[in-house]
C-alpha cells in the first residue's frame, strides 16, 4: 500500500493545469449507456474510480477504452449484463449512477449497494424514490437494488432530502427519466456544474433536458437517443484545492483550464482569508501576499462552499492565527481527518458538526492516516508546510479524485514523492 512523503517549507509557485472533474465524468460515463454505438468523452481524467466504471461496463458487455491521454471511447452498442455486482460496486459510490442508466436503457437492473468514502451515512433513499416516481418496481433485496419497470411513466418527483437536494439522486433520475413516457419534473433538484454537464450531454445525445441549475429540471421523454462526443468540464474541488495549496504555502501559482464562475463561493472565501486572487476566462491566477485572516465556514449546497473542500480549508486555517469555525451541513460527521490533522500539531475541537480551529500553530510532520479521499488532500496540503517529514498513508483514497497530484505538486516546487509499499 503506498504512501505519500513530503518535506514541508516550499512555496509553491508555476502554473498548473486543472484536469476534467471526475464528478461530471462518471454520470456523463454512465449516460452513454443510453443510446446504443460510440460515444466519445473527451477531458476524462485517469483516475481510480474512471477505471471502477470501466471494469463495470466490462461487466455490462460495454466497451470502453482510453483512446489517447485522456479521451475515452465507449461503445454501448450491446448490453449482456444488468448487475453491477458488489466487488465492484463497492469501492466507489458514483457506481450507483449506472442504475438510472440501465434503467432508461434496459428498464431492469440489479445493483449492489455502494461503497466509497467513509465520511458518514450517505443513505440512498432519494435514488430510489426517484426511480419509484417513475413507476418502476424497486426492491432491497440480499444487499443489491433491484429495480424493473415494462415502461418508465414521467411525472413530478420531489428530492429534497435532510440535508439539501442530492446530487447523486437528481443524476439517476435524469439518466432515467430521459427515456421515461411523457414530461417528468424534479422538484428540488441539485444545482451543482456537474449536474448541468450531465445534461448538457444527454441533450447532445438527443434528449430534451431544461431547467438544469435550477431547482426545478424538466425532461420530455425520449426514445430517439444517440451516441455523442462531449467535452468534460474543469475540475473545481482540484481548482479549489490547488488555491488552498497556495495560501498554505504561501506561494503563488497559475491555475489553467478552470472555471472561476464554478469557484465563487471558494474565492470569495479566500479572499477574506487574505488570498490575493485574479479570474480572467479560462485562468486563475492566486498569490499569497501580507498576514492571512481567520474565518467562519458553512458547507452548503451548491453554490455555496463545498463540502469537498472543508478538509482542505481545515488544514490551511490550523496555519492562520486567530479563531475560525466551521459548520458542516452536508455530511455532518465528515470530520475524519480532525484527529490526523492534530497529530501533526494542530488545535482543532469538535462539537457535533461544528469544528472550533485555533490557528497559527507551527505544525509540525508526522505519520498520518488518510480516512478519504478529500482528507488524503487536506493531509498532503498540511505536510507542505509542516515542518519536517510527513507520511501520508492509504493514498489510494487520493488516487480515487486527483489526477497526477503527486507529480503536480513537484512541478510547483514541493518536496514530495511517492513511496511504493508493499501491501
Amino acid at each position: 500500500m503506498d504512501s505519500i512523503e513530503i518535506k514541508g517549507g516550499t512555496k509553491l509557485e508555476g502554473e498548473v493545469l486543472i484536469s476534467g472533474a471526475k464528478n461530471a465524468a462518471l454520470p456523463i460515463m454512465a449516460g452513454a449507456l443510453l443510446a446504443p454505438g460510440r460515444s466519445i468523452i473527451r477531458r476524462v481524467p485517469r483516475l481510480r474510480d474512471i477505471f471502477t466504471m470501466l471494469q463495470i461496463f466490462r461487466h455490462l458487455g460495454v466497451r470502453a477504452k482510453f483512446v489517447d491521454e485522456d479521451t475515452l471511447e465507449i461503445n454501448a452498442s450491446t448490453i449482456t449484463d444488468c448487475s453491477a455486482p458488489y466487488e465492484l460496486v463497492r469501492k466507489m459510490r458514483a457506481s450507483i449512477l449506472v442504475l438510472g442508466a440501465l434503467m432508461g436503457r434496459m428498464g431492469r437492473a440489479l445493483v449492489s449497494l455502494p461503497g466509497g468514502c467513509v465520511i458518514g451515512p450517505r443513505p440512498i433513499d432519494l435514488h430510489l424514490k426517484g426511480l419509484k416516481g417513475l413507476k418502476a418496481q424497486v426492491e432491497m433485496e440480499h444487499g443489491y437494488i433491484k429495480a424493473s419497470a415494462p415502461e418508465l411513466i414521467g411525472g413530478e418527483i420531489y428530492l429534497g432530502g435532510r440535508f439539501g437536494s442530492s446530487v447523486g439522486a437528481t443524476m439517476n433520475l435524469l439518466l432515467a427519466a430521459v427515456k421515461a413516457r411523457g414530461t417528468t419534473t424534479i422538484v428540488g433538484a441539485a444545482c451543482e456544474p456537474e449536474v448541468i454537464d450531465l445534461a448538457r450531454f444527454l441533450n447532445r445525445m438527443g434528449a430534451h433536458v431544461s431547467g438544469a441549475g435550477s431547482p426545478r429540471i424538466t425532461i420530455e421523454g425520449s426514445n430517439e437517443l444517440h451516441p455523442a462526443e462531449y467535452t468534460i468540464i474543469p475540475d473545481r474541488i482540484e481548482a479549489g484545492t490547488y488555491l488552498i495549496a497556495t495560501a498554505i504555502s504561501g506561494g503563488a501559482i497559475i491555475l489553467r483550464n478552470v472555471r472561476a464562475d464554478h469557484l465563487d463561493a471558494v474565492i470569495e472565501t479566500l479572499r477574506e482569508i487574505g488570498l490575493k486572487i485574479t479570474k480572467e476566462e479560462g485562468s486563475i491566477t492566486a498569490r499569497s501576499g501580507g498576514p492571512l485572516s481567520p474565518v467562519d465556514i458553512t458547507t452548503l449546497p451548491y453554490p455555496g462552499f463545498p463540502t469537498d473542500l472543508q478538509a482542505q480549508m481545515m488544514a490551511l486555517l490550523c496555519t492562520v492565527p486567530g479563531i475560525s469555525v466551521i459548520v458542516e451541513k452536508v455530511y455532518p460527521e465528515r470530520f475524519m481527518h480532525l484527529p490526523e490533522l492534530n497529530r501533526l500539531g494542530a488545535e482543532i475541537s469538535l462539537e457535533g458538526a461544528t469544528a472550533v480551529v485555533r490557528g497559527g500553530c507551527r505544525l509540525s510532520g508526522a505519520p498520518v492516516m488518510a480516512s478519504d479521499l478529500r482528507a488524503s488532500a487536506a493531509l498532503v496540503l498540511a505536510g507542505l508546510v509542516a515542518k519536517g517529514k510527513t507520511t501520508v498513508r492509504r493514498v489510494y483514497h487520493l488516487d480515487r479524485g486527483y489526477e497526477r497530484m503527486v507529480e503536480k505538486l513537484t512541478a510547483l516546487g514541493a518536496r514530495i514523492k511517492r513511496i511504493k509499499e508493499d501491501a
